[in-house]
């Protein structure tokens, strides 16, 4: 008979106090391998006998008297029936001795010092053959034969059928058939929904259990909720109606700590929900049938007879081979996984080697393989291909294994390395501390910001901003490095400490250089360059140099932005920008508060750090388009940094101590004056730039971009010196020549491949200024410039390489010169094809052109009039009254004065001739043309006046003229701005005679000559000297 002995201690059937079944527990569970490492039951597959250890035979007489004591206590209970289970297992087959061990057992009345387990009906191929089973369905992995493992059921019809099963049957406990589910057996259903009852089939015709199952004996069944925590095992058991809970912890010394209750059942119901069952597999077995599906599931079964193999040679040499590799992958496996170091190390003195079924078995169930794979294993009856199998999953087991020890090494190794740095930089900082080489971080800090602060003045440094210094080192010394307020504090005094507190650049001087400066990199701008001039000359007869705000005001493009560099360079300034376009978080000019995370000082506290200077030129670009919202208004915030008699002490949030920011030169650039605020405005000296008329931008495209683009787009390239300079000993005058040809052309010559005679005349200049770029600015003509140098580029790389172009691309003509004759072949077909609308003189009746001013440059537009003559009713009397109707997306200023225009041109009119009744006839539409563009303003009234006189007085105006100036309601002609836009925009159109208000003299005798010759120029203060020139006399 087939006898376990038990390694720890003997316990005998019995029931016990709760210090003896304290020990039966704890011996149950001491080497228990969890669900998926159950122990292996026995060593030769029905050899019927064990030996018990000799061990177990010395016993000293205090357990004697001990188990004599607990031999009575079983013959007074003879109820109790519960088994406990040995704690380690261990089986030698020994068949001359099972006879003897059972006339022992029964002399000692049921105590010995080995528990026999299961009963003497006989375990493995001894056990029984009964035909009709109890089914019990398990998931993750088959039970295979000589296995003790554990199932949690969660089924209470199924628990207590299984109860009752065990409380019927005297000795055997009662056996059950355990069968791998085929539909989920991985414990998931098709949907991922995990199965509440895995023991619970509903129905048997979709064939849910796989065919071959195990034979296997219940060794014990304990309700209660059973899971595996972090300490251990934790079972809820009972015995005698009480309620004992086990304790297993991770140590020894945790697992001799047992707490037992006295509780009622009734308090324990809702614990008992699941049970755990500790069966012991016998054999395998067939599925014949599935008789009912219960729960509990009943099947019919037939059972596998045992597998013995003989080596008789053939195949034998296989068999051996595959046996030893399983060994020899086992043991690789121990070495490499200590997880199952523990149970395989010494698996070989209690398996039989010789067995290859046995050892197939005890292979794959110490595996981690998939349902499926271990299933195969099971069904398998050939001893050569169930060895293979379990090696196969032997051999995943491995690489998982060595995969698993190559990510513990690298882990290993990261940490030792971090580790390994982390002592040796604490060493070395020791080291220099012992040394004297280096000091704490904290009083680095401290003396670093005390070297700072000398390398200021004394006399820069205000009283208020030293004691806040001070005061904050002083706090800084006091706390803790990891602190938060030590980090808000150090950022603080990096502030403090970097702002250039008393120091200004060199300031230049000299107007002559300052005037080459100017002019080097911008054509024209001469108010803005009298005005840099001025306060340079300034500055030298007052030997001190005062900060001052400038606003240059514009169309795009005429080079507002660009200039603020040239500025610096001529003042001998840093140059720093900043662009408020958008800007709307008042942070951003005056810092935010120090309480917040990441708080930082405002843009210019910024601009004087990066800097290095207390006196920069800062340009502040686009501030005509400021924002506001919720978060403030930055245009107010710009009030204190804009005023000169404020901002010499300017507090930034942040730093909340004064700046002095009066030597900061301020230049602001903006598109349209009408949308900054007017205190802001009135703190600024405002410099209007007009647009570039044609000449203008002809020597902006010949002088500056036509070179810009050949030089960026690699025509032409800077010369190499082919022999060194030789040595002037007169550094300042080598200085001098390097600076005066530092920026002339004679530095860069033509690209090698690059044909001599490339080059952009003048007429192409000019078509593209006419035809192509008629704005106010110069950006648009820079874009078409450098489109044709690129195409021109890609033609001469293209000739060289011998590449194909498209059609677009090619080369038309045969010479490399572009001309007003090939311009369209780089910047295709010509965007404006006439300067006027009507061609013809004079204009049709009631059609005027006038003149406009936009944020682009000057425009000239015609005002359109028609008349509509009312009809009459049944008495033959006209129906209504004089009406005017205008369009052309008019604004509300040049609605009104197409009213006040309306009024005064039906005054005018009865001058003229009382009998007249052309308004009272004729309703009068009027329209601006190009409707899609927003037009404003009062400038157009005398031309309105004009078009409406043209139809009453059936009289067509020149097409030559053009007029600008508003009107009021008693025919006075107001002044206008913009006159040197319109009369830009007049000679573009090819217009000759010009009619302004008369308080505009001023400003027309301030245009160059160029503009004003060969024009025909007429004021008028009254709309009678307009209605003269108009008309005639």
């Amino acid at each position: 008979m087939l006898r376990i002995i038990s390694k720890s201690a003997s316990f005998s059937r019995t029931n016990t106090s709760s210090s003896s079944w304290r020990q039966v527990v704890l011996n149950q569970h001491q080497h228990n391998f969890q669900h998926h490492r159950p122990f292996f039951w026995g060593a030769s597959s029905g050899s019927g006998s064990d030996n018990n250890n000799n061990d177990d035979k010395k016993k000293d007489k205090g357990d004697k008297v001990k188990e004599q004591k607990d031999n009575e206590t079983n013959k007074k209970n003879d109820d109790a029936k519960e088994d406990p289970a040995p704690s380690s297992i261990s089986v030698e087959d020994d068949s001359s001795s099972s006879n003897k061990s059972d006339s022992n057992n029964k002399k000692k009345g049921g105590s010995s010092s080995s528990l026999i387990l299961p009963s003497r009906l006989g375990h493995g191929d001894e056990s029984p053959r009964y035909p009709h089973l109890i089914g019990l369905p398990v998931i993750s992995r088959p039970l295979f034969p000589g296995i003790i493992t554990s199932v949690t059921l969660s089924d209470s019809a199924t628990i207590d059928a299984l109860e009752k099963l065990t409380s019927n049957t005297q000795h055997s406990n009662g056996y059950v058939g355990v069968f791998l589910r085929k539909d989920s057996p991985s414990g998931m259903s098709d949907g991922g929904v995990i199965l509440d009852t895995p023991e619970v089939i509903t129905d048997a015709s979709t064939d849910p259990l796989y065919k071959v199952g195990t034979f296997a004996q219940i060794h014990r069944l304990a309700r209660g909720t059973v899971g595996v925590g972090p300490s251990g095992l934790h079972t809820r058991n009972r015995f005698g109606g009480k309620a004992v809970t086990t304790n297993l912890g991770s140590t020894a010394s945790d697992a001799t700590k047992l707490s037992s209750s006295d509780d009622d059942e009734s308090d324990d119901e809702d614990e008992d929900k699941t049970a755990t069952l500790l069966l012991l597999a016998h054999r395998r077995i067939d599925l014949t049938s599935i008789d009912s599906v219960g729960p509990p599931i009943d099947v019919t079964v037939s059972h596998w007879d045992r597998l013995d193999y003989n080596f008789k040679g053939g195949v034998d040499d296989t068999i051996r081979a595959l046996t030893n590799e399983i060994l020899s992958t086992i043991r690789e496996i121990a070495t490499l996984n200590s997880l199952f170091r523990e149970h395989i190390s010494f698996f070989p003195t209690r398996i039989d080697a010789n067995d290859p079924y046995r050892l197939a078995d005890f292979a794959a169930s110490i595996t981690t393989g998939t349902p499926e794979e271990l299933q195969a294993v099971l069904e398998e009856r050939d001893a050569e291909m169930r060895l293979h199998k379990a090696l196969v999953l032997l051999s995943k087991e491995r690489e998982v294994s060595k995969l698993q020890q190559e990510i513990q090494a690298k882990v290993e190794e990261k940490m030792t390395e971090a580790q390994r740095k982390y002592f040796l930089t604490e060493q070395l900082k020791s080291i220099k501390k012992e040394l004297g080489m280096e000091k704490d971080d904290k009083e680095a800090l401290i003396q670093k910001y005390r070297k700072k602060l000398k390398t200021y003045s004394k006399d820069a440094i205000s009283q208020e901003v030293m004691e806040t210094i001070d005061s904050e080192i002083e706090k800084l010394s006091t706390l803790e490095k990891n602190s938060s307020e030590f980090n808000v504090t150090r950022s603080y005094l990096d502030w403090l400490t970097n702002i250039p507190w008393g120091i200004f650049s060199k300031e230049n001087f000299d107007i002559r250089d300052a005037r080459k400066v100017l002019d080097r990199d911008h054509y024209g701008l001469d108010e803005v360059k009298d005005t840099i001039l001025q306060f340079i000359a300034v500055g030298k007869l007052k030997g001190t140099v005062q900060g001052k705000i400038l606003c240059l005001a514009g169309p795009p493009g005429t080079g507002k932005t660009s200039i603020g560099k040239s500025v610096a360079d001529a003042l001998g300034r840093k140059f720093y920008r900043f662009s408020v376009g958008g800007l709307s978080d008042v942070s951003e000019i005056k810092g935010h508060r120090r309480t917040y995370v990441g708080a930082m000082p405002g843009k210019l506290i910024q601009c004087l750090k990066s800097i290095g200077t207390s006196n920069p030129l800062v340009l502040i670009d686009e501030i005509d388009k400021l924002g506001r919202d919720h978060r403030g208004d930055p245009s107010s915030a710009l009030l204190e940094v804009l005023d000169p008699s404020q901002n010499s002490m300017f507090r930034d949030h942040f730093l909340d101590v004064p700046v002095d920011l009066s030597q900061v030169l301020f230049m602001c650039t903006a598109n349209d004056l009408e949308r900054i605020p007017g205190p802001l405005l009135d703190r600024m000296e405002v410099i209007r730039l007009s647009g570039y008329d044609v000449p203008e931008k002809l020597a902006i495209a010949e002088q500056y971009l036509v070179p810009k683009a050949m030089r960026e787009n690699g025509i032409l390239s800077k010369q190499e010196k082919e022999e060194e300079e030789e040595e002037v000993e007169d550094s300042d005058i080598k200085q001098e020549e390097n600076e005066t040809s530092k920026h002339d052309s004679d530095l860069y010559t033509r690209t090698k491949g690059v044909p001599e005679s490339l080059s952009i005349e003048k007429s192409a200049l000019e078509s593209l200024v006419r035809w192509y770029c008629r704005e106010a600015g110069v950006r648009n003509l820079s874009k078409h410039i450098d489109k044709i140098v690129r195409k021109l580029a890609l033609q001469i790389v293209a000739e060289d390489e011998g590449a194909e172009l498209t059609e677009k691309s090619a080369r038309k003509s045969n010479t490399w010169s572009v001309t007003d004759s090939n311009l369209n072949e780089y910047v295709g077909k010509p965007i404006f094809t006439s300067d006027r609308m009507y061609e013809k003189d004079p204009l049709p009746h009631g059609i005027v052109m006038g003149l406009a001013w936009t944020s682009m440059g000057g425009s000239a537009l015609y005002i359109e009039t028609q008349s509509i003559k009312r009809g009459v009713d049944s008495d033959g009397k006209r129906r209504g009254g004089g009406m005017l109707k205008v369009t052309g997306q008019l604004g509300k200023v040049m609605e009104e004065s197409t009213q006040i225009s309306y009024t005064v041109a039906r005054a005018r009119l009865a001058e003229i001739d009382e009998k007249n009744t052309y308004y009272d006839d004729n309703d009068i539409h009027m329209h601006v043309p190009e409707g899609a563009t927003p037009k404003d303003g009062p400038s157009a009234g005398i031309t309105m006046v004009t078009a409406m006189l043209s139809l009453a007085l059936d009289k067509p105006i020149r097409n030559d003229l053009a007029m600008t100036g508003e009107i009021s309601l008693t025919g006075k002609v107001l002044p206008v701005g913009g006159i040197k836009e319109k009369t830009m925009a007049a000679r573009r159109a090819g217009i000759k005679c010009l009619i302004f208000p008369a308080a505009n003299k001023r400003d027309y005798d301030e245009l160059p000559d160029y503009l004003k010759d060969g024009l025909e120029v007429h004021f008028a203060d009254d709309y009678s000297t307009v209605r003269e020139v108009a008309f005639g006399s």
